[in-house]
């Protein structure tokens, strides 16, 4: 799909909603495709298309909404876009094959989960757009995420079983933690003061996710999501992860979790975790964005090549908006 065949030019975002005189876009990639969608969320429209990036992975967006950076597996690299533009102005080669990506507080550096063997996590320091430093991890990493406070990355590893924490200031690991299986998305909530309370850790294998306590670096429980009767699972192409895409929503009230399973979206109460209620939504749920208000979250169907627009208040699916070749990470950007 091309912008002229949206019947869009390179911009205006046809006015998203406002935070403030900034606009919010929700950024969605497409893993089998070379194309990148923005979508509008008070139309639910898409309303910007970036194209020329090869299975594009992850998604990070400067704080000051001047670009946005993808990783492109294809050709090792992060892809740096001008967000008025939406063009690919710089590629920076990669220590190996990236998977997704995560930006610090202030845009200063994007770190980048490698997962080619033996795992890293690479630093791009974001006013040269140079690779400046490369982590080395226990593993291949899939993910990298900052916690809520910017103190601290998370690395995690499907090969290793583990996810790593980073000092962010020293860029220097902290700790490892191990599990069974390989760690896939992860949720973050908070103290009162913003320091990290918990991690909600999506593993292979396992429909739910375990919990971890931030202070004592131990597991300290697992959740089950809910059960279908047999006919109305799905078990088939998971690739191992019958739940994957987690958050915490930006007021920290509930905690929204995938399930590929039972292709439906579910919603607990926070801090005690007690389920809401559940949503279908398209197949394959695999990954998930809030707006910032804490009134919708964004569900990526990469089954069905799809996102769905659930209102939090309600649980209800409010749109399902057509995007590219199997949406997985998407985020959510605002643009100034």
């Amino acid at each position: 799909m091309t912008l002229a065949a949206l019947g869009l030019a390179l911009l205006p975002l046809l006015a998203p909603p406002s935070v403030g005189n900034a606009r919010v876009v929700i950024v969605q990639t497409n893993a089998a495709g070379d194309n990148v969608f923005l979508i509008d969320p008070t139309t639910n429209k898409i309303v910007g298309e970036i194209t020329g990036i090869e299975v594009n992975h992850g998604a990070a967006a400067a704080p000051d909404g001047s670009r946005f950076y993808f990783t492109n597996e294809a050709n090792e690299t992060l892809d740096v876009v001008d967000a008025n533009t939406l063009s690919v102005t710089k590629s920076i080669p990669l220590s190996g094959r990236p998977n997704n990506v995560t930006i610090s507080r202030d845009g200063r550096r994007v770190y980048v989960a490698i997962v080619a063997p033996p795992g890293a996590v690479d630093v791009i320091d974001t006013p040269s757009l140079e690779l400046d430093k490369t982590i080395p991890t226990r593993g291949g990493v899939h993910n990298t995420f900052l916690t809520p406070d910017g103190r601290h990355v998370i690395a995690g590893s499907i090969q290793g079983k583990n996810l790593t924490v980073i000092d962010q200031k020293t860029e220097e690991p902290l700790w490892t933690l191990y599990f069974e299986n390989g760690v896939r998305p992860i949720g973050f909530e908070t103290n009162a003061d913003g320091s990290t309370r918990r991690m909600f850790v999506q593993i292979s294998n396992y429909h739910g996710f375990f919990l971890v306590d931030f202070e004592t670096r131990k597991e300290v429980g697992r959740i089950q999501l809910p059960e279908l009767p047999k006919a109305e699972q799905n078990w088939d192409t998971l690739q191992g992860s019958p739940s994957h895409g987690i958050g915490v929503a930006p007021d920290g009230k509930t905690l929204w979790v995938c399930s590929k399973v039972n292709h439906a979206v579910y919603a607990y109460s926070l801090p005690d975790l007690n389920l809401l209620g559940g949503v279908d939504v398209g197949h394959h749920p695999d990954w998930l964005t809030f707006t910032p208000d804490s009134k919708t979250v964004y569900v990526a169907n990469a089954g069905s090549n799809s996102v769905s627009a659930v209102d939090i208040e309600s649980r209800k699916e409010v749109a399902r908006i057509p995007v590219g070749q199997v949406p997985k990470r998407n985020i959510t950007a605002i643009l100034r």
